[in-house]
């Protein structure tokens, strides 16, 4: 148990850090129980040198230097993974620790994918990545071999969108380096399935909730759209979600009384809208009636579960500055930041948006992207963002299935090439049962 260093990929924000050190006390109280020397354990928030170490490769020279020597393997997983630690022991015993191993749970993509720039177009089947949530594994060998890489061919400055396929694909290096191992015993079933007899890893897929759900009245949702887009975006918000939310606007280039909008006066740009969402945010603060906790700003072509929401923002504390949804990354080999990327939708405290708006930090031009301004003001102003996997920046069918099958989520993004009516009804809407008692219920998912 010693040679294994456990790495927990936990985040600041208090709910989360705390779900990572009960984690961390698990690890440790197991070890005792077995009567073995106590393991390193590390929590990924705490190695804070770093904007960039929730991407994990910029740490792998720390790893090598510490670790490369007495250590077998680093086993990284998240918060709400379950661990079993004798089984995990006997798992990796299997493999033979000299040699360089990448192991987890294998996912991969049904048909390629926006999300992962179309790799692998004409199979996108063969090439497999790690589902972080069921614990994932490298031996100290290929480490050391990432150390070593790193050194000579530091990380390009770029985007950091999926992390787990990212990581799969400068790990195999178009085929220089080892595939992805997968693991029968690293699952994501949940802990008291009768499927998890075998797992050293298990993970808790329920939607997190932490007493009352926050009450309707206590979120302001802002919808970005624009007159091109009156006819066919909002009409299916108006069918699916609207009717969750209490407080709701349209914010448009242009009053249109039938739906009805807003126009802030700005004029619409073809990318970016960073002037609009600044002047939503002004808004927010300065002429929402009462003094709403949280803000949540989509896209028009968001679908998103305004009920389940609720239930998440139970967890959050809305005088800590709170700005949360799905994180990617820019430029975080090299300094960069970490943004919450727009479509899957941006929810804000009253309080982030109050230190955001008295800094000084604004748009560099009305079109820059939005999301990624926002990201650089926040990192500007030491607010981490709080990333939750249960946001969506694309379509169900954008993401694997055994992926999407342990989330109870909150958003999609995108009408294109699907019936978004239909997606909203299979994915996202309130069904009796969890709106009864909060747990997973199974969907028809399939046919998406």
């Amino acid at each position: 148990l010693k040679g294994i260093v456990f790495v927990i990929q936990s985040q600041s924000n208090s709910f989360h850090s705390k779900r990572a050190e009960d984690l961390k006390r698990d690890i440790l109280k197991q070890a005792v129980e077995l009567g073995k020397e106590l393991p390193t354990v590390l929590l990924i928030h705490q190695i804070d040198r770093h904007e960039g170490a929730w991407t994990i490769l910029p740490l792998m020279t720390d790893f090598s230097v510490t670790y490369g020597r007495n250590s077998s393997w680093i086993f990284f997983c998240e918060e709400d993974t379950r661990i079993q630690v004798i089984k995990l022991v006997e798992t990796l015993r299997r493999f033979d620790k000299s040699k360089e191993w990448f192991l987890g749970k294998a996912l991969y993509d049904e048909e390629s994918t926006i999300i992962h720039h179309y790799a692998f177009a004409e199979n996108p089947t063969v090439f497999k990545f790690p589902d972080f949530a069921a614990g994932w594994a490298l031996s100290i060998p290929l480490v050391n071999k990432l150390a070593k890489k790193l050194k000579s061919e530091p990380l390009k400055s770029d985007f950091t969108i999926d992390l787990k396929h990212e990581i799969a694909l400068y790990i195999w290096q178009k085929g220089e380096g080892p595939h992805l191992t997968p693991v029968p015993e690293f699952c994501t079933d949940d802990v008291n399935s009768y499927k998890a007899d075998h797992c050293a890893t298990t993970f808790s897929n329920f939607l997190p909730l932490c007493g009352e759900p926050v009450r309707k009245e206590d979120i302001f949702v802002a919808v970005k759209t624009c007159r091109k887009f009156h006819g066919d975006r909002i009409p299916v918000v108006k069918q699916t979600w609207e009717r969750e939310a209490a407080l709701i606007e349209y914010y448009s280039d242009y009053a249109d009384i039938s739906i009805p909008t807003i126009d802030l006066g700005i004029p619409n740009t073809d990318r970016g809208h960073c002037g609009k969402t600044f002047a939503i945010l002004e808004r927010f603060l300065n002429h929402s009636s009462s003094r709403t906790p949280w803000l949540v700003v989509v896209d028009d072509d968001t679908l998103i579960s305004i009920f389940r929401l609720r239930k998440l923002l139970s967890c959050y504390d809305p005088n800590e500055p709170v700005f949360l949804g799905e994180r990617y990354g820019y430029g975080l080999g090299t300094g960069g930041y970490s943004y919450i990327t727009g479509g899957g939708g941006m929810v804000f405290s009253r309080t982030a948006v109050q230190k955001l708006l008295a800094s000084k930090c604004r748009c560099y031009s009305m079109d820059a992207p939005d999301d990624m301004v926002l990201g650089m003001c926040f990192s500007g102003l030491g607010i981490p963002i709080t990333h939750s996997p249960l946001f969506h920046q694309a379509r169900p069918m954008d993401y694997p299935k055994d992926y999407l099958s342990h989330q109870i989520p909150v958003s999609f993004h995108k009408h294109w090439n699907i019936d978004p009516v239909k997606v909203y009804f299979t994915w996202l809407a309130p069904n009796t049962e969890e709106s009864h008692n909060g747990k997973k219920v199974g969907y028809n998912r399939e046919d998406l």
